[in-house]
């Protein structure tokens, strides 16, 4: 997106950096890296950024508002709903495209966001990697509001432990070592010292939570959650009768972040948003008639990860066949820019944006971001298959003095 750094980056571009990158990358937990890396960042202009920032305060705007819990009040499903709802959310993640308009200018437009946790840990590793092997301008970062490597460890490690002891904190997942995002628990452990638990390992007695911890029984006060109940759902009865012990009833460790606000901040709240980096999305029930022009539009679950359920090229039969319109969003198509030069076709890219809430804080912050490249129909790595130049990457923002 920046010409002249691009086709730099480009040229100085070879086959054999790039897989010396890639044995760096993997050195520090070998084979834990499930996913494909890009070959190249994607290096942003001030101009769209402050554009994309502008999005995202917006809102944070609508979700520090008072009335933000009412509006979002049927977010959660009754069924899944956790008690100890915290006040706000630890960390949110906006999802933008990198589109074009209707003059044919380049801008963000919002996909999903989530009030759930993401590469948070694997991002640090990867940046300072990627800064061994490749140049990135002095003037470009990964970071924002003025955060740095030194000082996002440190916001995320108040986020996620407090003022407990490490041991006492733990990363949840459900058997995590066959996740394909591992690699950013064990860089989470190794950046600030928590440990990776499996759900089936946690004991439970009378609402306390324990785990073995270096042979010994060990109090769990604060839970960094990554179970996705999607995910969890589709597991057996034991399994499910441990999540409802945790999930279901009350216990005295704390949430980080609470599961609640995986569903209030999702495509959930779209609809309740106007900005014009935001794309028009409506409930499915609400719309009456249907658009004539459906193939401008793309339909969602509301209660779906991982971009599972969308209908990308929609009929008025699909709709029809929709036996829950309500949980489901029609949102306007946005025109995905395959602008990422590279050696054969162009790139499409997404940047998530990281949002973290400390308790100091009056509203959350932007602290830093992670980048996919796509040569498909739809972003992510299970989507690109037999392609080069996609995948896991970072956008680097140019910073103006």
């Amino acid at each position: 997106m920046v010409q002249h750094i691009r086709q730099a980056f480009n040229q100085a571009f070879t086959e054999e950096k790039y897989l010396h990158f890639l044995q760096s990358l993997n050195s520090k937990h070998p084979g834990a890296i499930d996913f494909r890396v890009a070959e190249t960042p994607v290096f942003i202009p001030a101009t769209f950024t402050s554009k994309m920032l502008g999005a995202c305060e917006s809102i944070v705007d609508v979700i520090i508002d008072k009335s933000f819990k009412k509006l979002t009040e049927k977010a959660v499903p009754p069924h899944l709903n956790v008690p100890n709802e915290t006040n706000f959310t630890r960390c949110i993640a906006f999802d933008f495209g990198i589109c074009l308009n209707n003059n044919g200018e380049i801008e963000p437009q919002l996909i999903e966001m989530q009030g759930f946790p993401s590469l948070f840990a694997f991002q640090l590793l990867y940046d300072d990697v990627l800064r061994q092997h490749f140049d990135i301008p002095q003037n470009f970062s990964p970071f924002f509001n003025g955060f740095d490597a030194n000082s996002y460890t440190q916001i995320l490690k108040k986020i996620i432990i407090g003022n407990v002891a490490p041991e006492n904190v733990i990363l949840l997942e459900l058997f995590p070592h066959q996740q394909k995002t591992r690699i950013d628990f064990y860089c989470t452990k190794d950046y600030i010292g928590i440990e990776t638990v499996c759900l089936s390992e946690l004991i439970v007695e009378n609402g306390n939570i324990f785990y073995v911890f270096q042979g010994k029984k060990t109090p769990v006060y604060r839970i960094y959650n990554r179970i996705i109940f999607d995910e969890l759902l589709q597991q057996s009865d034991t399994v499910q009768q441990k999540a409802a012990a945790i999930f279901l009833k009350p216990v005295s460790a704390e949430w980080v972040p609470h599961p609640n606000w995986f569903y209030r901040i999702s495509k959930y709240t779209l609809p309740f948003l106007q900005h014009p980096n935001i794309p028009e999305t409506c409930f499915l029930d609400k719309v009456h008639p249907l658009p004539e022009n459906l193939s401008e539009y793309v339909v969602k679950p509301v209660f779906s990860f991982a971009g599972q359920g969308v209908m990308i090229d929609v009929t008025k039969e699909n709709i029809a066949s929709i036996p829950d319109p309500q949980n489901w969003i029609i949102q306007k198509k946005v025109n995905y820019a395959a602008i990422i030069e590279t050696p054969d076709t162009p790139a499409k890219a997404e940047i998530r944006v990281f949002y973290f809430w400390d308790d100091s804080w009056g509203r959350p912050k932007a602290v830093m971001n992670l980048a996919r490249l796509s040569k498909g129909k739809m972003i992510g790595t299970r989507y690109n298959k037999n392609q080069e130049w996609v995948g896991g990457s970072m956008a680097y923002f140019e910073q103006l003095t």
